[in-house]
């Protein structure tokens, strides 16, 4: 499967708005039809923010769950990845908290240090909320996706797989171009990709107007690829864009590289996760 790439779509993230674009999914039931229109276009991965009836960030575990149960009702084999983050200030119990109690989700982002998002809010995750959110995933048989937002945060990840917090194949997925993070060029994905240890699978996604180089560039090094409103809202300038088209134009371009898209199934052999049952 090395000429496999894995398509992963960030359907609604913490932030973005109806009021910037119309197309981003808010209830349970819009994302959970977002993420089978880009299951048909050949995303493997959809990766999962909730908000509450004002369309803010939450944590709430029974929108999770209503939001899982709503996907699989389609019929779709997508590999869930479930965020614990978008409710700003939330406790360190509320963000696992649906990682302990709702079944079916198989991967977990684990944002692997404290940064300043955008200078005007600190993005916390210390290491004893980290060491017990490892323990949860572990015992729950969630995968971290391991998000890397800068340079220093993969060697934090490299002494989490040598103290044995996290362990191989660790997936990680560079968000760059962040303000407080990483920017967003070729030269610092080739460094970031350079200094990956054996045991290490990567992805990549570009913010804003990041979104297409950053695509192009981790193809060209042989990486996957996120997509989705979570990090991107236009298709091309002044055009929005919706969760599948961005999929399906990942699709095409992925192809035009010479690769096919890895099917769920796939993804979750080259990921090290179980098998799919409904």
């Amino acid at each position: 499967m090395e000429n496999k790439v894995i398509i992963s779509a960030a359907l609604t993230g913490g932030q973005s708005s109806k009021d910037k674009n119309p197309n981003v999914p808010i209830t349970p039931e819009e994302i959970a039809e977002s993420a089978y229109a880009c299951w048909k276009e050949g995303a493997a991965i959809v990766h999962l923010h909730m908000r509450d009836d004002a369309g803010k960030g939450t944590m709430d575990r029974n929108r999770f769950e209503e939001t899982i149960k709503l996907i699989r009702a389609k019929g779709s084999d997508l590999i869930i990845n479930c965020s614990n983050t978008g409710e700003r200030g939330a406790p360190w119990a509320r963000r696992m908290e649906h990682f302990k109690t709702v079944d079916g989700i198989e991967i977990g982002s684990y944002d692997i240090d404290t940064m300043n998002w955008g200078m005007d809010w600190m993005f916390e995750n210390p290491g004893y909320f980290l060491r017990d959110l490892a323990d949860v995933y572990r015992e729950r048989g969630i995968k971290p996706e391991v998000e890397l937002f800068d340079d220093g945060m993969l060697s934090i990840a490299k002494s989490y797989v040598d103290q044995g917090i996290i362990q191989t194949p660790v997936f990680c997925q560079f968000v760059m171009g962040v303000t407080g993070g990483i920017e967003a060029t070729m030269e610092n994905l080739q460094y970031l990709v350079s200094r990956l240890p054996k045991g290490f699978m990567w992805s990549c996604t570009g913010v804003g107007n990041n979104h297409l180089p950053m695509m192009y560039a981790a193809l060209a090094l042989k990486g996957h690829i996120r997509v989705g409103l979570e990090d991107n809202l236009y298709y091309g300038k002044g055009v929005m864009a919706s969760n599948h088209e961005l999929v399906a134009r990942a699709v095409r371009v992925a192809r035009n590289f010479g690769r096919e898209t890895a099917t769920p199934a796939e993804a979750r052999t080259m990921l090290g996760i179980k098998p799919f049952k409904q």
